[in-house]
């Protein structure tokens, strides 16, 4: 109130000077505002094709948007196993893709929700700082697993020596760029967008990067829980639409607990099931590792023990059920129910959490990118959560040692250091009774 006071004081209120004042106040009072004070952002429009619009046009709105979902639901999921063929490397280009579209989205909120269009270089400065990011994260990812096509290259040994050090300097020149940049009237505006910027790199870019990690232990970490979240989605949308009665939390209005759980039993069963077919082949279940000699992604192994079927005591309680006492499966199926249970149970928090953000700045979606879903990042809220829970779950109770990551590592040594580390291990095979002491080396 005392902002507006002082902005209808004096005779010169109208001056140029005085302007300048009043934009100030109201960026400086945007901590002090509620909910109800939040500017709206202008609607997202209907990008939903003139072909659908007219097939669909004889529909209530409620099954129209049924049917342009389901539609779009199809079309992607396609366009999903379309990459899954094209291999690894696709996938990969396709997480950066979706990372680069989720970060746009969720920027552009931060412009209009602070009308900060006009803040001076801020707009490159956040894409700038999204290069940054990627280019860290996705050279410790170079580093970790082309060691041996970097040693070839003296280039590139430059590069990956001394990335930790590039990476800060290219994040410091901007941080300067960005001290440089602030304007006096307008400091507090302009420091809500750089934590803005950077709360978006958080949530976008680490999050893909572990996605990608995932994705180097086996294609069946990268598809089975990406799977369950998309079939929680799909089937916890199913049952709420034909048999929900009971409102599930408040942040969604429209999510009850009737999909909330037929989602949940629905979304395990579809894991487990999943898991077994993938299993099968060696394309899925076999880390993914760069060939020097071809310059390709290949996907050949001795499959683990992970995926070879092994025979189970059923329990007691279920052995009348089932009739019988054990059951042959792959280890992994139960891995699957871990997986699709944190989806079915703690993914959908992704997408409440991402409703609590639409709802603070009044949008109905991130983007109108897909018709009837709204932005990516509206159809890849729990996706970032969950890519995050595998990668923990996978350090935590899977990973052992990997021999040939190991084995990357030390052909980037200097070969005075090889010899030292073939010294120390071939004591350490001596004294285990493995070697002969007379063994020439």
């Amino acid at each position: 109130m005392a902002g507006l006071r002082r902005r209808g004081a004096g005779p010169s209120s109208g001056s140029a000077g005085d302007k300048d004042v009043v934009l100030g106040e109201r960026c400086g009072d945007l901590d002090l505002r509620n909910d109800s004070d939040i500017p709206e952002v202008s609607p997202s429009t209907d990008s939903t094709p003139e072909i659908l619009k007219k097939a669909l046009s004889g529909l209530s709105s409620r099954w129209k948007n049924w049917w342009i979902r389901g539609i779009l639901t199809l079309a992607m999921i396609s366009l999903f196993f379309l990459i899954i063929y094209l291999g690894s490397f696709m996938l990969m280009l396709l997480v950066l893709s979706i990372q680069v579209k989720c970060f746009h989205e969720i920027i552009t909120i931060g412009y209009r929700v602070y009308h900060s269009y006009e803040l001076p270089w801020f707009r490159s400065l956040s894409w700038y700082f999204l290069l940054c990011v990627n280019y860290f994260f996705y050279g410790e990812t170079v580093a970790d697993y082309f060691a041996t096509f970097v040693q070839r290259r003296e280039q590139l040994q430059f590069l990956i020596r001394y990335h930790r050090f590039i990476s800060f300097t290219l994040y410091l020149t901007g941080f300067c760029m960005f001290v440089l940049s602030l304007v006096k009237r307008h400091y507090r505006l302009q420091f809500y967008m750089f934590a803005w910027t950077h709360v978006t790199l958080l949530i976008t870019v680490t999050q893909s990067h572990l996605v990608i990690q995932n994705l180097f232990e086996g294609m069946i970490w990268f598809l089975v829980p990406i799977s369950s979240v998309i079939c929680n989605d799909i089937t916890a949308y199913i049952f709420g639409f034909f048999f929900g009665r009971t409102p599930l939390i408040k942040l969604s209005p429209k999510k009850t607990w009737e999909g909330f759980i037929g989602g949940f039993f629905s979304t395990v069963a579809f894991g487990f099931i999943f898991a077994y077919l993938l299993a099968q082949y060696q394309y899925f279940v076999c880390p993914v590792e760069y060939n020097s000699e071809t310059n390709r992604f290949v996907t050949e192994c001795a499959p683990s023990e992970l995926f070879q079927i092994q025979s189970y005591s059923v329990p007691a309680l279920l052995q009348a059920v089932l009739g019988r006492e054990t059951i042959n499966m792959y280890p992994f199926q139960i891995h699957s129910i871990a997986l699709s249970t944190f989806a079915s149970l703690i993914g959908p928090f992704g997408g409440f959490f991402a409703s609590g953000f639409k709802r603070a700045f009044k949008i109905k979606d991130f983007a109108d990118t897909i018709p009837g879903h709204g932005g990516i990042m509206d159809r890849f809220d729990c996706q970032y959560l969950m890519a995050t829970f595998v990668h923990v779950y996978i350090t935590s109770f899977i990973r052992g040692p990997n021999p040939s990551k190991l084995l990357q590592q030390l052909l980037v040594l200097q070969p005075e250091q090889q010899l030292n580390v073939y010294k120390i291990l071939k004591s350490h095979l001596i004294e285990k009774g493995i070697l002969q002491p007379s063994l020439r080396g």
